[in-house]
């Protein structure tokens, strides 16, 4: 198999997303427990979330959540393009459009976090 990465990277980034998946199982897990089965009639209130995630370890919990999610789910995108057979300079402008999405989803996603928070 070919690595039309950049220096020999793709078996460290399907490793990367591999321990991701892993890692995803276990906070998926806390995060469903945690929001829907504890939570009275399966959901939570506004006001719920506010004082859920006003906790810090919830916060930084949820936040790791967040980049474990975006970081899987911009290795899987890109290791089902990858696929294609592209070019190393299509993967390339692919590399840095994943990061950038990631990291735009990321930003997004603990801004939101932290503007809920107060």
């Amino acid at each position: 198999m070919e690595d039309r990465g950049s220096g020999g990277s793709a078996g460290l980034l399907w490793l990367l997303q591999a321990f991701s998946g892993l890692l995803l199982i276990l906070l998926l897990g806390v995060h469903l427990v945690a929001n829907h089965y504890i939570a009275s009639g399966g959901l939570r209130t506004y006001a719920d979330v506010v004082a859920y995630i006003s906790n810090p370890v919830i916060f930084i919990w949820e936040a790791v959540f967040l980049i474990v999610v975006a970081t899987h789910a911009a290795l899987g995108v890109r290791a089902v393009l990858l696929d294609l057979a592209l070019s190393r300079g299509t993967v390339r402008v692919l590399n840095w459009v994943l990061s950038l999405l990631a990291l735009v989803a990321i930003g997004y996603g603990l801004w939101l976090t932290l503007t809920i928070r107060g």
